[in-house]
């Protein structure tokens, strides 16, 4: 029955669960049916209800999942990766899971004309290739004939996605796949007429792998044009993968118009965007018959293993953070580059550029030491790959030629001293060996850890094989991974800034500032995979770069957030545009298209204190006296806190005038926009005339007793100071503590801390709107800080005493209710305009269907 139930299914698949039910009526018994549906819509919910957050119209999901019996492209995809690659069960279960749920919102191939339009969200570096060919091949088991793939701007990526694509499809089913493109030739004049697309059956499916350049889209659209003609497009499904779907795609005078008139030419066409950064996308103008994806928005998760934005650099606390959180903190392996070194590697102005002549200073040599010894390392744990170091300082041509002089000449002397036994030079690297080591220890991975003398036996061979290549768009030594254990320096702008895999990229020296987010993001290309040796990468930038590549995490965060939320609340990409949070220096996007403010709202939020003028002691003890006049009003209105096992003191039913009264006296760090005194009593104002906010809960955060650091009196009552150390290096005048609450302190008012840190943000949320005793309060609470505040053991990398000149108060507030309610406050945000989308819904289609839908 086994074999009859994928008959059963591929019927399903091909038309409707309905029309299965009824083709086998008869040949089947109603047990059987019963059980057969049972079955196939438990694959189908299997599909939909797990893998990666989706927010989608209203066309129903249809995919189940792959059928062994009737599928071919798939099946030796898997067999391929599982083998061929050794990819672990569960990495392919995750690509098997994520691949299904795209094909289930895109239209079926048997639906009569279609125009549908999906995004899908990676990481930069993180597999999003291996995503599209896993949805290609499951599009080309479904039904779909031809496949155009998009990819990148320039050649040398537009030639390792058709490798990509020659060796994991074509190669593995080579008598399906005709193919009109191939890893040398971009799409000129096939053979193939396209009144041939007239005749695709179940043989084949035809593939076109092309660059975004108008010559070559020119091409495919006049290829395209006899097939129009003879109307041979008709019933021919389409599937148009756009590669780094923000880049040329997007708000461009000639790329654009000619994706959209291809798309235009295909009656049954479905467009998905992958994209990394997709900021530009999710911000084209939905009325505009443009790429809008209104179909369906996915966020791919985040693969194991992959070093991204967050995990090198942190992020700033967003809802669901713990305090003091390591994972929030990032890794030590950023290294900071002084402004007069980044004179040395960058001309100071356009008027510069002609007679720079760019020299090594010190964090240059310090990187490319490393780089030396970061592949010695690799070679002595048995590694031979690819090892590259990236240097990115200038998008100009000329400064990257003058760079190899300069870069030859010292790897010649380093290696010449090394061979001549140099007992400076072996002096130099032991003791970087030694300081790299300690701040990055191996054991954090699971790797074995290293001497210094097992390093040195491997360093002659790596400078011996080392090359100097300059990779840019006039250049003729490019990037060449085709021979086995590449060891190479890359100097390089654009062409290195997107899409292209620098294979083993170990050490980045990165000072090519940029005007927007995902300009930034792209040229970050250390961003991946780095198996065997996750201790070893390093970045030198600037600090306001690592700055800037902080920010963006949170971006990225709150990006995935939004989708996961709008899920959660079955609202569309075309009745919600995901949020963008804006940065004063940084613009988002060249493109930003149908933007428009987003206002945050402060209902179901939470808002802390994060950075605070710790040698200040005027500023610090102002907020003292705050904290204290507060504690006293309360106390003296008759309200008596209740003393609770953490220590902390509860005060219920405050007014509210006392809480808005200490807002209006504490002083906030220009830094902390979101505590903003007049902006939170507007939205406090405005929810007490629908009777909400009246009245707001006090909590004192203060230490479990023997556990204090100390006592500070507020209000008559001794509180015993709490811990919250800073983050080293953040770069300018002020104390970064990052996260003053724990998940549990939200919910001190109703619920003890160990069942609240066992719910998820958004339980913990709702469990507090239906609670009846804190139903419509907010909450206040206030943390006495202890002014030394060292940091634990475990997190000295990371972080340093407070050193406060007094007593530190820091406060948070949680607001009850939902976030998108109509009580907007804030502008730190933009989505797209979505008042003139067309908002699509069954009963669109259903009115139509009928006649009765108005003119």
């Amino acid at each position: 029955m086994d074999d009859f139930y994928d008959v059963f299914a591929g019927w399903a698949r091909k038309t409707s669960l309905e029309s299965a039910l009824k083709r086998f009526k008869g040949r089947l018994t109603a047990k059987e049916l019963d059980e057969f549906e049972a079955e196939y819509r438990s694959h189908l919910s299997g599909v939909i209800n797990t893998g990666p957050p989706i927010i989608h119209g209203p066309r129903e999901p249809w995919y189940a999942g792959p059928n062994e019996s009737a599928d071919t492209y798939w099946p030796a995809l898997e067999r391929y990766i599982r083998g061929d690659l050794s990819w672990p069960s569960d990495r392919v279960e995750s690509l098997d899971g994520s691949s299904n749920k795209v094909i289930a919102y895109t239209p079926r191939p048997s639906e009569s004309s279609w125009d549908a339009k999906g995004l899908v969200v990676g990481y930069v570096q993180s597999g999003k290739t291996t995503n599209f060919t896993a949805v290609i091949a499951k599009a080309a088991d479904v039904g779909y004939k031809f496949i155009i793939v998009l990819s990148g701007i320039h050649n040398g990526l537009r030639k390792q996605t058709q490798e990509r694509l020659d060796e994991q499809l074509h190669k593995l089913t080579p008598t399906k796949w005709k193919q009109l493109t191939n890893a040398d030739d971009d799409f000129r004049a096939p053979a193939m007429q396209s009144t041939a697309l007239l005749h695709v059956d179940d043989s084949g499916v035809i593939l076109a792998v092309v660059k975004k350049n108008a010559a070559v889209l020119r091409r495919l659209d006049k290829w395209l044009q006899p097939a129009v003609k003879q109307r041979a497009l008709t019933d021919v499904p389409t599937l148009i993968i756009d590669d780094e779907a923000d880049q040329a795609s997007v708000e461009t005078r000639t790329i654009n118009p000619l994706i959209r008139g291809i798309i235009e030419k295909l009656p049954k066409s479905t467009y998905i965007g992958y994209t990394a950064t997709p900021f530009a996308n999710i911000l084209i103008d939905p009325a505009g018959g443009d790429l809008y994806p209104k179909d369906f928005i996915l966020n791919l998760p985040e693969p194991k293993g992959y070093f991204g934005t967050e995990k090198i650099f942190g992020r700033d606390a967003v809802e669901g953070d713990e305090a003091n959180g390591k994972d929030l903190d990032g890794s030590n392996m950023v290294r900071i580059i002084p402004d007069e070194d980044v004179d040395d590697v960058r001309p100071l102005g356009k008027t510069a550029t002609a007679t720079f002549i760019p020299s090594i200073p010190p964090t240059l040599e310090n990187a490319l030491d490393w780089f030396v010894l970061s592949t010695a390392a690799r070679r002595a744990r048995g590694d031979a790959g690819h090892s590259t170091m990236l240097i990115h300082t200038s998008v100009k041509t000329d400064i990257h030629r003058q760079f190899k002089g300069p870069l030859v000449a010292y790897v010649e002397r380093l290696s010449k001293n090394w061979a001549a036994d140099d007992a400076s030079t072996k002096d130099r690297l032991r003791a970087q060996w030694k300081s790299e080591t300690g701040k990055v220890p191996s054991s954090e991975f699971d790797l074995n850890s290293l001497e210094f003398d097992e390093v040195s036996t491997k360093i002659e061979d790596v400078l011996s094989a080392c090359r100097i290549v300059i990779d840019n768009f006039r250049s003729d030594d490019r990037l060449d991974y085709s021979k086995a254990g590449q060891v190479a320096i890359a100097v390089g702008g654009n062409t290195l800034s997107r899409g292209l895999t620098l294979e083993g990229l170990t050490v980045s020296y990165f000072v090519r500032a940029a005007g927007a987010y995902d300009t930034l993001l792209q040229m970050a290309r250390w961003f991946g995979f780095r198996p065997g040796y996750e201790d070893l990468p390093r970045i030198w930038m600037t600090e306001e770069l690592r700055q800037w590549f902080r920010h963006l995490a949170t971006v990225e965060r709150e990006i995935r957030l939004d989708i996961e939320r709008y899920e959660s609340e079955d609202l569309t990409p075309t009745e919600f545009g995901v949020r963008i949070r804006t940065h004063p220096t940084l613009r988002i996007t060249a493109k930003m298209g149908a933007a428009i403010p987003a206002y945050a709202s402060y209902g179901g939020r939470r808002v802390q204190t994060r950075y605070f003028h710790t040698q200040d002691a005027e500023w610090l003890l102002h907020n003292k006296d705050a904290a204290d006049g507060l504690v006293s009003r309360v106390r003296t209105k008759g309200i008596e806190g209740d003393v609770l096992d953490s220590g902390s003191v509860l005060f219920r039913d405050v007014d509210a005038d006392d809480v808005l009264t200490f807002l209006a006296d504490y002083n906030v760090h220009t830094d902390s926009p979101d505590l903003d005194a007049e902006l939170i009593t507007k939205y406090v104002v405005k929810q007490r005339r629908k009777s909400s906010l009246d009245k707001w809960n006090l909590a004192i955060l203060a230490a479990e007793p023997g556990k204090d650091k100390g006592f500070v009196r507020l209000g008559g009552f001794d509180f015993g100071r709490i811990v919250r150390s800073q983050l080293k290096d953040d770069g300018v005048e002020r104390a970064d503590i990052k996260t003053l609450m724990s998940k549990d302190h939200r919910a001190v008012d109703f619920m003890p801390g160990t069942a609240a840190r066992k719910l998820s943000e958004g339980a913990l949320m709702d469990a507090r709107d239906k609670d009846a005793s804190v139903q419509r309060k907010g909450l206040l609470l206030v943390y006495p800080i202890d002014p030394l505040s060292e940091p634990l053991e475990q997190n000295k990398d990371s972080r340093k005493p407070l050193n406060a000149v007094e007593d530190v108060i820091g406060v948070a507030l949680v607001f009850p209710g939902a976030a998108d309610d109509t009580s907007p406050v804030a502008q730190t945000y933009v989505s797209v305009d979505l008042t003139d989308a067309e908002i699509e819904s069954n009963q669109d289609e259903l009115d139509e269907l009928v006649g009765t839908e108005s003119n």
